[in-house]
């Protein structure tokens, strides 16, 4: 703050407390004369009276330390807009017409710098109350309740759910289906939930989440929910679908889009198999392992599988048996280029935007709902997703050879 700063610049706190012992509701609160916009209004003209010191160089009523010939020149009035509603300010003017406010600037006609900013820090991850705390620190003593900030990131919920709404392109080729688990208070109790994200990339290899859905059990019929939901949304055909070893949902994903191959995650099934080997074995292991699933053809692949049966069978039989009874989705990958291959074989393109929202999640140990979840999860894929313009992969390759692949399944964009 401004050594100069004084509490001229500090809005009447009875006013407010005035405002929120009449306020019956929420919507009391956001109403005309309510005390949000009583705090909005005296941040505002807090902020342009600061701003004014700034650009003259000397408090008010401070000539000693006047240098200038420039002064205040009284104040006009402005109606701004916010979510909370409008707001009329008295917008500090200067003498010689040389003051350009940046709180709310000359010609501007919504304004709702206050609001961007807590949604921006809710975005950030800070919980409700660092951002009550930030906001006191930076708006000279500002105070917004817990509550307050609840109800205006609260209106991030409805772009949300729109988002999970939209229409998508009707051919996707391919999606990642995966899981990131947190916990949720549910009628007292914490119980812990999935958000199973659906990360698709489209015809042009960019990527794109299509979905967030929150749940308890991995099951067929929760995947079916969630394929129809996308089915519905506009998507008629996926051409490969990259999952976690998910339960229930080869049947779901048969049922609703019948002709979709589905690759089970290599990484996650070569650390899943770790579990269950002794560390002691686990370096000759992997070495035998490696050559099953770096073969070069399917046909290799399925020989060194044979002998890593006969060699470890008997003693780690459940890993051993894992890779071969899910032998048909752990496969697919090997008809394809080493181009398909490398984007298809794993689910880390999902984990890597998994990293990305723990780091939006990690100071909330319990969110009290599941939409509270959602809404903060929205907001770290729309964070994360700005910066994906340019496919990685050499798509134009790709997308040739699933052309040839899939046959009649993808119309290429030829001049």
């Amino acid at each position: 703050m401004n050594k100069h700063q004084s509490n001229k610049f500090l809005f009447d706190p009875d006013k407010v407390n005035e405002a929120l012992k009449s306020a019956k509701s929420m919507d009391d609160l956001f109403t005309e004369g309510g005390a949000l916009q009583l705090m909005l209004k005296n941040s505002m003209e807090t902020m342009l009276k600061a701003e004014l010191e700034d650009h003259l160089g000397y408090p008010h009523r401070d000539s000693k330390n006047k240098n200038t010939s420039n002064a205040r020149n009284g104040s006009y009035k402005k109606s701004v807009k916010t979510t909370t509603g409008k707001l009329d300010l008295d917008i500090p003017r200067d003498r010689d017409g040389t003051f350009e406010p940046k709180a709310v600037p000359k010609y501007e006609g919504v304004s709702s710098k206050l609001e961007e900013q807590i949604i921006s820090m809710y975005a950030k991850g800070m919980t409700t109350r660092d951002i009550e705390s930030h906001v006191k620190e930076i708006y000279f003593g500002l105070e917004i309740s817990p509550t307050a900030i609840s109800s205006i990131t609260e209106k991030i919920l409805d772009h949300a759910k729109e988002w999970q709404t939209r229409p998508l392109h009707e051919l996707y080729p391919v999606v990642f289906f995966d899981a990131i688990h947190y916990k949720v208070r549910v009628d007292g109790k914490i119980i812990c939930k999935a958000a199973y994200t659906c990360l698709g990339i489209d015809k042009d290899g960019l990527k794109d989440v299509l979905g967030i859905y929150i749940g308890e059990n991995e099951s067929s019929t929760f995947w079916l929910s969630v394929l129809t939901d996308l089915q519905n949304r506009g998507i008629q055909d996926i051409l490969i679908a990259c999952v976690d070893g998910l339960r229930g949902f080869p049947d779901a994903i048969a049922s609703i889009f019948p002709k979709t191959e589905v690759q089970t995650c290599i990484v996650h099934q070569i650390r899943n198999s770790l579990k269950y080997v002794g560390s002691k074995h686990q370096k000759d292991f992997m070495k035998d392992l490696k050559l099953v699933y770096q073969a070069a053809t399917e046909e290799m692949a399925l020989k060194n599988l044979d002998a890593l049966t006969d060699k470890w069978g008997e003693k780690y039989p459940v890993v051993v048996n894992s890779w071969k009874n899910n032998w048909s989705t752990l496969s697919n990958y090997f008809k394809y280029s080493q181009s398909i291959r490398k984007i298809i074989y794993t689910t880390n393109i999902v984990e890597n935007l998994h990293r990305q929202m723990r780091k939006v999640t990690k100071n909330r140990a319990v969110f009290p709902t599941d939409d509270s979840l959602f809404k903060l999860l929205y907001l770290a894929v729309k964070d994360v997703s700005v910066k994906w313009t340019t496919p990685k992969w050499n798509w134009g390759q790709v997308i040739a050879q699933l052309s040839i692949h899939f046959e009649g399944r993808v119309e290429l964009d030829l001049i």
